[in-house]
């Protein structure tokens, strides 16, 4: 069974959401090689890169696109060692890790793919497109269990037939359906929003890795990420449901202290934010509830241990919140929205993200974060 129909088909959406809106962030002059990605150029874009990194050559997004117009061209060995020096290098990055997997599953080293796919989600957990090629995986290694399983025992045939039937049936695209699907991809809106989408091709998030859609690991991440995860592909969904123009205006006439709230909330917020570019860790992880939700269902220590590693080791960082609104469904419950522009090393992203919050003992502190809501 021929569970990847077409090898690069998952990779080459994440090149078009990448590239298409990374650019956007702060490399809009990397557009040119992105339309020769698109077209299938992917020599002459090689050509174009090796110039501009014989300049610049540790841009991870120059880089990040080098590793797409390898794998394209079938470089694969090559595209493999650039993909695993990004995760090295910036392990809050979802995407690398995503087109790892995608490349270790060309391979049939579907292990090497689970986890490359596991690692992309824990980095962020609303990263859509892995938690899509992460189910992949698992039906393809459930094929393999079932191959095994009739091998070793015909007498299983009643039970095991059907199964594999249902996943061949699953995975088999005409090649109509599949070219559609691929020539699809440019022009319709990708899966991952905008934000998160910009955070792909160059930023890590925060709390998870890329959470904050910039360039710190997010919870990703958030962002996350994280999604993709938890990366998850429920990760996809926002923290939490909105509220409408109605409730809004409802809850603000039953409430007058609303506005006193809202700022509470803004001011957590910010409080969190500084205490991240500064590098403050105890005032970092304070601005976490208890029940904060980890991402990949990780162990709150081995995340603050993560964290730690991941903000404690840059030179600077820079964390700007812009566009931020807050809603408060419940008196206690404040779900917040911000664009945020994230600065550290050679990373400069920005990415949209939502926190839930909520109030304990008279502090507001995050129990959930995505990115790309």
């Amino acid at each position: 069974m021929k569970i990847f129909p077409h090898p690069l088909h998952s990779l080459r959406r994440v090149v078009l959401v990448s590239c298409l809106l990374g650019a956007a962030a702060a490399h809009a002059d990397n557009a040119d090689i992105t339309e020769l990605l698109k077209s299938n150029q992917s020599q002459q874009a090689l050509k174009l890169l090796d110039q501009r990194l014989a300049a610049t050559p540790k841009d991870p997004q120059l880089r990040f696109l080098q590793g797409v117009a390898l794998a394209m061209g079938n470089k694969n060995k090559e595209a493999i060692d650039t993909f695993s020096r990004l995760t090295e290098e910036y392990p809050e990055l979802p995407e690398p890790y995503n087109n790892l997997a995608v490349l270790y599953a060309n391979q049939n080293q579907l292990d090497k793919s689970r986890q490359a796919l596991e690692q992309a989600i824990r980095t962020n957990p609303s990263y859509s497109t892995a938690h899509e090629n992460l189910g992949d995986i698992y039906a393809k290694l459930a094929s393999q269990a079932y191959s095994k399983a009739l091998q070793l025992d015909g007498s299983h045939a009643d039970s095991v037939k059907p199964k594999l039937a249902l996943i061949h049936d699953l995975f088999s695209t005409s090649p109509g359906k599949a070219k559609a699907a691929g020539s699809a991809a440019p022009s319709v809106a990708p899966p991952q929003p905008p934000a998160q989408a910009a955070v792909v091709a160059v930023a890590p998030a925060a709390p998870v890795a890329p959470v904050v859609s910039a360039p710190e690991p997010a919870s990703a991440p958030a962002a996350a990420t994280p999604a993709a995860p938890a990366a998850t592909k429920a990760a996809a969904e926002t923290a939490s449901t909105p509220v409408t123009a109605a409730a809004k205006v409802e809850t603000a006439s039953a409430d007058k202290s609303a506005p006193v709230a809202t700022e509470a909330v803004e001011a957590a917020v910010h409080a969190w934010a500084k205490a991240w570019a500064s590098k403050n860790m105890a005032g970092y992880l304070a601005a976490y509830s208890p029940d904060f939700q980890t991402p990949g269902k990780q162990s709150r220590k081995r995340w603050e241990e993560e964290r730690r590693a991941r903000i404690v080791g840059k030179s600077a960082i820079s964390v700007q919140l812009s566009d931020l609104t807050v809603q408060m469904p419940q008196p206690n419950q404040a779900t917040v929205r911000f664009s945020q522009h994230y600065k550290a090393g050679n990373l400069d992203t920005r990415s949209r993200k939502t926190l839930l919050l909520e109030q304990r003992s008279g502090q507001w502190l995050i129990v959930r974060e995505t990115v790309g809501n």
